[in-house]
């Protein structure tokens, strides 16, 4: 098969080695004619780089002609204001209107409908980090339709089975299995595209999670709850195996989607550079000394490799304590929704990781009573001097939002970083998500009532208190250790090719995926063109 590769400017680190690396592992075109053309997406690494089945690529442009729906571009997203794909303000961000599609990326402003010429962020004061060292938080709650980051890869893995013919919106049946944001993403896409969205998910997720999903899912029976609470996924992945046999349903699952690891590489990683030069233009000395994400489905993690292939950034990789499977091994369960999964990743780039930090669940869930609180917030002010502004802001961070800025903290500390030392982290959604849990947390934690003490306590514990335990800074046989774990999920239980699982130990396997995004642009304005809607939105 002979494909054409257009000009495109790769993101720092990116592979330009382009041949080498799509015949290593992408299987494509003729490699599958006469099959089932489906089965490409059988084996995660058997990427399309082409037009699989025209007559179900056509039917998806059928479907989005009638709809009037336009696909974005991955480098439009990644430059959303060079790209000028500009929405009416009228368009209500949270309503499943087309033009939403041209939302997802990280340039909406504060009020979700503007574009920024800067992606939104918060930069914590050392008053309430502690540290000299400068904290900037990248803010997820103003992507559309579901206020969080997690909408970015269920796009793009869409996305790609449309143009190439991969998915049939006529027929197929997209079934998202996540820990909440990811399954919600999905299912917003799905209702855009005219098709059907399944959400699969452990029951003891947050209460907004679920009360937003019966809002969006074409019937109740579209939101599957799986035993246990966040890091029982190896429950969501049984129930997707049932789900599979089915042959309508088709599984895109987050933790093996390459999809998820490049749009986040393309795209939030380019995001997350251009906050840091925002934030470093006050300090001629600044330099980005570290990345720090928590594992979850390990996509936001690829951002860490552009940062790293630009800035020589540290990649730092979050897990909760009562589930340390990076740290130790371990297992367990924990309520930092969002994170540690009791499992590696198959699109974790672990090679390439410089330290792991473990956070705990109680200091998360207090800290979400601390900032989103009355009293809390009294005390911030008045005890701690923490600027109005920046209280108000503290809304707009979420659960594992609160983990990674604990673990930017610990990471700050192992390093001994200084105030010309920058740290970039994600909050994936808002505390929106979590009054639920919050008023949980009172309960348990503080039998219903948080006052002065309460918050003096919370404060100096969680926030105060942070030490450096639980922090393991990589070497080479502790990042081999990490990836091992993986085995036994990918290959012993999911059946993975041990050749293509043992291929994401070398750094150019992940820089050449980069390579793909030309060719899936391509595709998409293929599609855009084909349904009349190629200018449409500009």
């Amino acid at each position: 098969m002979v494909l054409k590769i257009v000009p495109y400017a790769q993101p720092a680190g990116c592979g330009e080695g382009f041949a080498h690396g799509l015949h290593a592992w992408v299987s494509c075109g003729a490699a599958n004619a006469g099959t089932d053309p489906r089965r490409a997406t059988l084996n995660p690494f058997e990427l399309p780089a082409s037009i699989i089945d025209r007559t179900v690529r056509d039917r998806a442009v059928t479907r989005l002609r009638a709809s009037g729906v336009r696909l974005p571009t991955f480098k439009e997203l990644a430059a959303p204001v060079a790209s000028s794909i500009v929405v009416e303000q009228t368009v209500d961000p949270d309503f499943p209107d087309a033009a939403n599609l041209r939302r997802v990326h990280w340039y909406n402003a504060a009020d979700r409908r503007h574009v920024t010429e800067v992606p939104g962020y918060l930069e914590l004061p050392s008053a309430l980090t502690g540290v000299p060292a400068r904290i900037l938080v990248a803010l997820g709650e103003r992507f559309p339709m579901i206020g969080a980051h997690k909408v970015l890869p269920a796009y793009a893995c869409l996305a790609v089975r449309l143009v190439t013919g991969l998915f049939d919106p006529t027929r197929h049946r997209a079934v998202w299995p996540s820990t909440g944001n990811y399954c919600r993403g999905g299912v917003a896409i799905s209702r855009i595209l005219g098709c059907r969205g399944i959400a699969v998910l452990p029951e003891g997720m947050s209460a907004e999670r679920f009360e937003w999903l019966s809002r969006w899912v074409a019937d109740p029976s579209d939101v599957i709850r799986t035993p246990g609470s966040e890091s029982n996924v190896k429950e969501i992945y049984d129930t997707c195996a049932e789900l599979a046999r089915q042959p309508d349903n088709d599984i895109i699952n987050q933790f093996s989607e390459f999809p998820n690891y490049i749009v986040h590489r393309i795209v939030t990683g380019p995001a997350l550079a251009a906050v840091y030069e925002h934030a470093a233009r006050s300090s001629s000395h600044a330099r980005l000394a570290a990345f720090v994400s928590s594992t979850g489905s390990a996509g936001t993690l690829a951002a860490g490799d552009h940062l790293k292939a630009t800035y020589g950034t540290r990649i730092v990789a979050v897990e909760p304590v009562e589930c340390p499977t990076m740290l130790y091994n371990g297992y367990g369960a924990h309520n930092i929704q969002g994170i540690g999964d009791k499992h590696i990743p198959l699109i974790q780039n672990v090679m390439n990781s410089d330290l792991v930090v473990g956070v705990s669940d109680l200091s998360t869930d207090t800290l979400n009573v601390l900032f989103n609180t009355p009293e809390g917030r009294a005390f911030l002010a008045e005890r701690k001097g923490i600027p109005d502004d920046t209280i108000r802001a503290l809304g707009s961070i979420g659960i594992s939002g609160i983990g990674n800025i604990l673990a930017a903290i610990k990471t700050a500390k192992r390093l001994d970083l200084t105030h010309e030392d920058v740290i970039v982290t994600v909050a994936t959604d808002g505390a929106a998500m979590y009054g639920s849990e919050r008023d949980k947390s009172l309960r348990r934690d503080f039998d219903g009532r948080f006052d002065q003490i309460a918050a003096a306590e919370v404060f100096g514990r969680a926030l105060a208190g942070v030490g450096e335990d639980h922090v393991l800074e990589l070497g080479h046989h502790d990042r081999r250790r990490i990836f091992n774990l993986g085995y036994f999920t990918w290959v012993e239980q999911q059946g993975i090719p041990l050749a293509d699982f043992d291929r994401r130990l070398d750094q150019r396997f992940w820089d050449e995926l980069c390579a793909l995004v030309p060719v899936w642009d391509e595709l998409i304005e293929g599609v855009n063109r084909d349904a009349g809607t190629g200018d449409s939105g500009r």
